[in-house]
Parts: structure tokens; C-alpha cells; sequence
């Protein structure tokens, strides 16, 4: 089901408010900025000749959200709530980590930005499920932008990716 981006009620009162101190409103949409950041993304080549994978949920997420930084206040749920910049190139020399993580799900995964002031990843993949990639683990935050925004600025757990 589509996400109605023009609603007011789309995101809890916690999240909405710190979308809204980033700057972020309803219907926000920056297509320019997230060509710009696919067409990046698409010509890095590692020194390995590992490259990234840019599709639809991807350039969508960065649309909406790029460039937003949050800092959101207060006590989180179970951890302290994650400040996050909504930047793809954060993982701009991370095309083989990323590379992997897809390979492991079966999809394909782009990086998103930065969670926790640069300590970790955040990734995105072909369905639009979300990933935090960091030093302890790997991450899913949900299965949408929507909801890995509550589980960042919550300060809930989230859960730990492990092998079958």
C-alpha cells in the first residue's frame, strides 16, 4: 500500500515533530538532489570494482528525506533516540558492504545516510526495508522509511539480523 506523503497524520507525534524541526513537511519532494545523488552512487566504482545499486524505493527515500538532519530529544523507549542524516553518500565507499548485505538478502541494498552521529550506516533495499549496518551488527530498523524513522527516534531495539 502507497504511502500518502501529503498526510498530516502519517508519523507518530515524536517523529513528526523531529521531521518537522529538520525541516521536512508533507509533500516534501527534492528529485533534483536525489538524480543528483543516484547518478553518484551509480558512477563510484571501488578500487575492487564493486558498484552500487540505485532503484525506485532508493531515489524515492532520498527525495523525501535528503539532507534532513535529526536530532531528536528526550528519552528514547528502550535506547537513547538516533540522530540521523539522511545522506546516501555517507556509504558513497561501502558499495561492497553494501554489496554483501544484498547478497545475504536476496536483494539489492543503497545506502540511506547515517544514524547515531556517523556511527552507523543506514541502508535501504529494493522493497524499501530498512537497514542500520554498524560496528555490533546489522540492523533492521523496518520495513519501510516510515517505520525505521519510529524505531530510530523512539529509541526502540531494533532487530539484529542474524543467519538462518
Amino acid at each position: 500500500m502507497p504511502t500518502d506523503r501529503t498526510s498530516t497524520t502519517r508519523f507518530p507525534i515524536t517523529v513528526d515533530a523531529a521531521l518537522r524541526e529538520a525541516g521536512w513537511q508533507p509533500g516534501r519532494w527534492d528529485i533534483k538532489r536525489a538524480e543528483y545523488w543516484a547518478d553518484a552512487l551509480r558512477s563510484h566504482v571501488s578500487p575492487a570494482g564493486h558498484r552500487h545499486s540505485v532503484f525506485p524505493a532508493a531515489v524515492e527515500a532520498w527525495a523525501e528525506f535528503g539532507g534532513l538532519h535529526l536530532d531528536p530529544t528526550g528519552p528514547g523507549r528502550q535506547v537513547a533516540p538516533a540522530t540521523v542524516h539522511f545522506d546516501p553518500l555517507h556509504g558513497l565507499h561501502m558499495a561492497r558492504t553494501l554489496g554483501d548485505l544484498g547478497r545475504a538478502l536476496d536483494t539489492e541494498v543503497s545506502p540511506l545516510g547515517s544514524d547515531t552521529a556517523g556511527q552507523g550506516l543506514l541502508a535501504i533495499d529494493a522493497q524499501g526495508r530498512v537497514y542500520s549496518l554498524d560496528h555490533s551488527g546489522d540492523w533492521y530498523l523496518g520495513h519501510d522509511v516510515d517505520t525505521a524513522l519510529t524505531t530510530l527516534v523512539s529509541g526502540a531495539i531494533p532487530a539484529r539480523l542474524t543467519s538462518p
